[in-house]
């Protein structure tokens, strides 16, 4: 692995304009102390030349003649999701090191292929989680951490969102399986990663999706059963047809000893939270709330500060490449479910 950079800022490239990456450059400024943004990537001039002149950086049109150009440590990858893993991997190639957008890739010899070429460069590959570091989130982990739900039962997560035709029509590689993925993979993918993230390994998934009012490739709504090697059991429901808007992204578990619902937009409300066995920061659920109108909550600021201090040499990474393969292989069971209509049991490959 290569060396920490501890005696100066972290030198940092944002592939990708788009809709997600204004959360990279906010998170950026953040940790400015630590960070320092050094160019910028974008196929579209237009786009290229507006973000270079905000920032005040070298815009380049491709990945690889930043490569070749600019001497930053590490790339943020906001491109479409089809595109990553290539990216990924010439990015290690070139030593440096990664950080992408999820999901990670949309093929899952892809995203093998994006660890194996980290590990073989020496470089980190960090697969952005936002969502974990939820302060709703945050205590429901320390909860199912400290056994307070006893043996977990059930558990249920819903995402009632919309995106209308507009959405996937404002670009040609929306709503395609190549480079998108549908609404489990592309929309609903950091609640897919809470159901290994909170619960545990999985072994069993079956799922139905369909594309029912959208003029894509790619399911607009989906449903999802799980068995955990626990036994427990659970399911998923998404759709991005909710009308008017945005209704809820929720996940509800229920154990022997405990129960809890969060609920809001965006997993943002703490809306049941009972135990049989009372703690001191059963208080903080209240003050763990927050309003919010995105749907990609307040957590990117929070993932960079693990990724400076991972490369600082001061911690180990919240979500790498292996990490993020395990939202991937339930994604990636989830589609052959639906299209054979049979039960995959994981994991995909021995």
């Amino acid at each position: 692995m290569m060396s920490p950079i501890t005696d100066r800022k972290i030198r940092i490239a944002v592939i990708g304009c788009g809709r997600i990456s204004k959360n990279h450059f906010g998170a950026i400024e953040q940790h400015s102390n630590d960070l320092e943004l050094a160019a910028v990537c974008d196929t579209d001039p237009v786009v290229r030349a507006e973000h270079a002149a905000r920032y005040g950086v070298p815009g380049y049109a491709s990945l690889e003649a930043l490569l070749s150009e600019c001497q930053c440590d590490i790339v943020s990858i906001c491109t479409p999701s089809g595109l990553h893993a290539q990216q990924t991997i010439v990015a290690a190639r070139a030593g440096r090191h990664v950080m992408t957008e999820k999901p990670m890739a949309t093929r899952w010899k892809d995203g093998l292929a994006m660890v194996r070429a980290c590990d073989e460069a020496g470089v980190r590959l960090f697969v952005i989680k936002q969502n974990r570091r939820n302060a709703t989130l945050q205590l429901l982990r320390r909860a199912i951490d400290e056994k307070r739900f006893g043996r977990i039962h059930l558990v249920h997560l819903n995402v009632f969102w919309t995106r209308p035709q507009a959405y996937y029509d404002s670009a040609k590689w929306r709503g395609t399986w190549e480079m998108d993925g549908g609404a489990f993979m592309n929309q609903a993918s950091h609640y897919v990663d809470l159901l290994d993230w909170l619960i545990g390994p999985i072994a069993d998934v079956q799922a139905m999706t369909g594309t029912l009012a959208r003029d894509i490739e790619v399911e607009d709504t989906g449903v999802m059963n799980v068995r955990w090697r626990s036994g427990a059991l659970g399911s998923m429901s998404v759709t991005m047809l909710t009308y008017p808007k945005n209704l809820e992204g929720s996940i509800t578990i229920i154990g022997e000893k405990g129960t809890a619902r969060i609920g809001g937009v965006a997993v943002n409300e703490i809306q049941l939270w009972n135990f049989a066995e009372p703690r001191d920061y059963d208080e903080q659920v209240l003050n763990a709330n927050y309003e919010t109108t995105s749907v990609y909550g307040f957590g990117h600021p929070l993932y960079f500060r693990n990724v400076v201090e991972v490369l600082r040499g001061q911690t180990e990474p919240e979500t790498d490449g292996r990490e993020g393969l395990k939202s991937l292989e339930v994604l990636i069971a989830a589609y052959i479910s639906a299209r054979d209509g049979r039960t995959v049991s994981l994991p995909l490959e021995y």
